[in-house]
């Protein structure tokens, strides 16, 4: 399964791919989509737009994996991303791929055992679990959204099984 993690930001948007096959984590690509601090949010929500599709054009993912808003103090900051959210989740349908979505503790309990982790943490977990991520320079953004990927991919294994199980 090739599954598209994303951590949506109205700034900066990381994506994440990976492929999991019979428990085997291996990394895709990963990277960031930037837009101009200043610009005016809907030329930076058209760029998160284009910039997701064309990874999803390109490397054809299964499934696209989001994270959930942390409904943090500032609100100006939460509006607007929900606004990179709504755009994500519209790149995702309009691709026609199933779409998950995890909250951001359980991401971090997923990856490192513990939902307060840090991004540090989350980082260094991120680079042991996926082969050749060691030395790879990734971005805070890439790396969460790799996480959220990871999530998926153990939760979406976890689901098989069961359903396997019942019949």
């Amino acid at each position: 399964m090739r599954i598209l993690g994303v951590d949506p930001g109205s700034l900066t948007t990381g994506f994440g791919v990976i492929d999991y096959e019979r428990g085997r984590l291996s990394l895709v690509e990963q990277g960031s989509i930037t837009t101009k601090r200043g610009a005016d949010l809907p030329e930076r929500l058209q760029r998160i737009h284009d910039e997701l599709l064309a990874v999803i054009t390109r490397l054809v993912p299964e499934a696209i994996a989001v994270e959930t808003p942390f409904a943090g103090h500032n609100v100006k900051s939460l509006i607007q991303l929900s606004h990179a959210r709504g755009v994500v989740l519209l790149a995702a349908s309009r691709a026609a791929l199933e779409i998950f979505e995890y909250a951001p503790r359980s991401v971090k309990s997923a990856i490192v055992g513990f939902g307060g982790a840090d991004k540090e943490q989350v980082a260094t977990m991120v680079r042991r679990l996926l082969p050749g991520c060691a030395s790879l320079k990734m971005a805070a953004d890439a790396s969460d959204a790799l996480a959220i990927a990871i999530c998926h991919a153990h939760s979406a294994g976890t689901a098989r099984l069961q359903i396997r199980r019942a019949t």
